[in-house]
């Protein structure tokens, strides 16, 4: 027989609980009779909902899943004689005595799963409650596609990236196989994604490849790629520099590489040609000890204070670059603050001009502001764009 804290901790974790009633007093003079449970989400947080009925009022809590799979425990082993759940999977009926002995009764499920939002919930490209084979993989889904309570900020990111690339698409051309590159892919949840949505959903003809300087990662992706039939997604292991496999790539993304590797990401998509560049930086630190202003010397004093404002400084900077070699750029949300300091996406789309004078004046003004020299991704794109471009 299941021991009855594993399945409740099944239900918790994997996100398979749609309700459940504990009732049955052990000992009089508690003071509450019954507890109600249900998941809910509040500010995009998915917590446990506790009502204890003490006639005639109720109390609410509000209880992470560790906390829930706690007082759950506490409650049938010391207070209350039986448990009813109700999950995507199964009923479950668990009866507990003053003795501590435990039975369990499991039936089919009889109830299905509502939305537990408090506010309307979002439409994802990617549904909740859909089994999507990569993302079982990677651990965001159970088997029957419930995404699992941890993961639900991963499973949220995943689409917000993926309605990014949504409204790139008209950008693309369809007369010819789509080449695309993730430099620094990591994990590669993301490239994952992107073939999925592209492939299994669009139905395009694409050709996706991942970069990453850690062999083991490469390796775990290749072998995923492999097992679920995704033929034209492959994993290759070198750095974002040196790569120079392909000549012709239509969409390069970059996330979270770290310092001037995200600039080197940039330079390879600039002299691709690249019509599509999603990027989302991570640490930058080129800027920190060379950004000066006399004015600003109340925040620059300040190391966090100077930390914060040289990455929105290096990212302006790279966003005012690519619209100088003519692209159209947006600095995005990525996804909430709350949820990692890392969330500032560049979007930006290859246009018929070659060089945008305007934005040139303009980039020289604000770097003059800042009293900054000698940028790396200047140094290595001076041949693309002369010595104009130049100190």
């Amino acid at each position: 027989m299941d021991d009855f804290s594993n399945i409740i901790k099944e239900m918790l974790v994997e996100n398979t609980l749609i309700s459940g009633v504990l009732s049955n007093l052990k000992n009089k003079g508690m003071g509450f009779s019954r507890v109600d449970i249900k998941p809910v989400e509040i500010k995009k947080e998915i917590l446990f909902q506790f009502t204890y009925d003490y006639k005639p009022k109720v109390i609410h809590k509000n209880l992470t899943q560790e906390e829930a799979l706690e007082e759950i425990l506490k409650l049938l082993r010391e207070t209350l004689k039986q448990g009813i759940f109700f999950s995507t999977d199964a009923d479950y009926q668990i009866f507990s005595n003053k003795n501590g002995n435990e039975s369990i009764l499991k039936k089919k499920p009889s109830k299905k799963a509502i939305n537990i939002s408090h506010n309307r919930r979002k439409k994802y490209i990617l549904a909740d409650g859909d089994p999507i084979d990569f993302l079982i993989r990677l651990g965001v889904m159970n088997e029957n596609g419930r995404v699992l309570a941890k993961r639900y900020d991963k499973f949220r990111q995943i689409n917000r990236f993926l309605e990014m690339v949504q409204d790139v698409i008209p950008s693309l051309s369809k007369d010819k196989p789509i080449n695309i590159v993730d430099f620094g892919c990591g994990k590669s949840y993301l490239t994952f994604a992107l073939y999925h949505y592209l492939v299994r959903i669009l139905e395009m003809d694409i050709n996706v490849i991942g970069l990453d300087l850690k062999m083991d990662v490469i390796n775990f992706c290749n072998e995923i790629a492999l097992d679920l039939g995704y033929d034209k997604l492959k994993f290759i292991h070198g750095d974002i520099k040196d790569y120079e496999t392909l000549n012709n790539v239509d969409m390069v993304v970059t996330l979270h590489a770290c310092d001037i590797a995200t600039d080197a990401a940039l330079i390879k998509a600039i002299n691709w040609n690249s019509k599509i560049i999603l990027s989302v930086p991570c640490c930058q630190h080129e800027l920190y000890n060379k950004i000066k202003s006399p004015v600003l010397e109340p925040m620059l004093k300040h190391g966090i204070i100077k930390e914060k404002l040289s990455s929105l400084v290096t990212d302006s900077l790279r966003g005012n670059i690519l619209e100088i070699l003519g692209y159209n750029v947006q600095l995005l949300e990525f996804i909430d603050m709350e949820h990692t300091p890392k969330n500032i996406l560049i979007r930006a789309i290859k246009t018929e001009k070659s060089l945008n004078k305007d934005a040139l004046v303009i980039y020289k003004e604000f770097k003059e502001f800042w009293g900054l020299k000698d940028l790396f991704i200047e140094r290595e794109l001076k041949g693309r764009l002369g010595e104009e471009f130049g100190d």
